[in-house]
């Protein structure tokens, strides 16, 4: 999400690798449960071969990212490749484009229907033969993470008969607790954007987005009420204390509604989302994601340390 200034922007000194930034390994459309087509990446990580023509089921690993972005972001933002990069230091990484976004089909519901988006995303990574898969989410898909963990959790109901979408380990950065929220300046931009015509235009001409124009009906789960059904899967919420989008008492209500089964990451001086976590930030989380994603259902799993508010 990038709406105006919200924070501070850092500045990467991770490169992503050409082929990284305009040719992905792996390249392929995915079908959601209700139709959409998806445009998806594979990178095998670190240390692997280019596997573009390897089929289905042969990509060796364990483990698989799976990255889901902000909106108005694609899988082809320089961001969004920074953040893929620093993840394949830690195992295999699929990007993919969120409905109404970049190449994919469809149009962007802001949160709701994404989440058979990223459901379509982590069935790929399987499919790929990876039998550890973390989602780490940023905004907007940080709130699709969280959903979409409690979902296709143990204590959350399959959705629309889907398999093998289950994740097992969750990061959400920069994520909203609760849906309408519009105290900050940059999301009555955002409301704006996605409730008015004028904006949408906007949105479809000026920021590559494209936004439904029907409103919720009915109003999902929100992120505060989809975290206490999420355990055992490993969660931990990051956000900036300069976040413009949205203030700390997110993240904490987000980690006060665990129950003390999510860890909670505070980070000083970051503002939101993949524009603002810099190159020890992002491998912070992919140590915790690969850590956490190995210990689903064993005692104290925690991953890396890092600061907690």
């Amino acid at each position: 999400m990038n709406l105006g200034p919200a924070g501070h922007v850092t500045r990467s000194l991770i490169r992503p690798r050409l082929e990284t930034t305009l040719r992905p390994p792996m390249r392929r459309f995915l079908r959601t449960v209700d139709g959409v087509t998806i445009d998806a990446a594979y990178d095998p990580g670190r240390g692997t071969s280019d596997t573009a023509d390897v089929p289905l089921g042969d990509v060796p690993g364990d483990l698989a990212i799976v990255v889901a972005h902000g909106f108005t972001g694609d899988l082809e933002r320089l961001h969004v490749r920074r953040a893929a990069t620093a993840f394949t230091q830690y195992g295999a990484v699929v990007t993919f484009s969120f409905r109404g976004h970049g190449a994919s089909g469809g149009r962007s519901t802001v949160g709701d229907r994404e989440v058979l988006d990223l459901a379509a995303a982590v069935e790929w990574a399987r499919e790929l033969g990876h039998t550890r898969v973390a989602t780490v989410g940023f905004s907007m898909g940080g709130s699709v993470v969280l959903r979409h963990a409690a979902i296709n959790s143990a204590g959350g109901e399959e959705h629309e008969g889907r398999t093998g979408a289950h994740t097992d380990a969750v990061v959400s950065v920069s994520a909203p607790a609760r849906w309408y929220y519009r105290g900050t300046a940059p999301m009555r931009r955002l409301h704006w954007l996605v409730t008015r015509p004028a904006g949408r235009a906007v949105g479809r001409y000026g920021l590559r987005t494209r936004i439904h124009h029907r409103e919720w009906d009915p109003v999902p789960s929100s992120p505060v009420e989809s975290v206490p059904l999420i355990a055992p899967t490993p969660l931990l919420i990051v956000h900036g204390e300069q976040d413009g989008y949205f203030p700390v008492d997110h993240p904490r209500m987000l980690a006060d509604a665990s129950d003390g089964h999510a860890d909670l990451w505070l980070e000083p001086g970051m503002g939101h989302a993949e524009n603002a976590a810099d190159d020890e930030l992002l491998a912070r989380i992919g140590q915790w994601a690969a850590g956490a994603a190995g210990a689903t259902g064993a005692a104290g799993a925690t991953g890396a340390a890092a600061p907690a508010g």
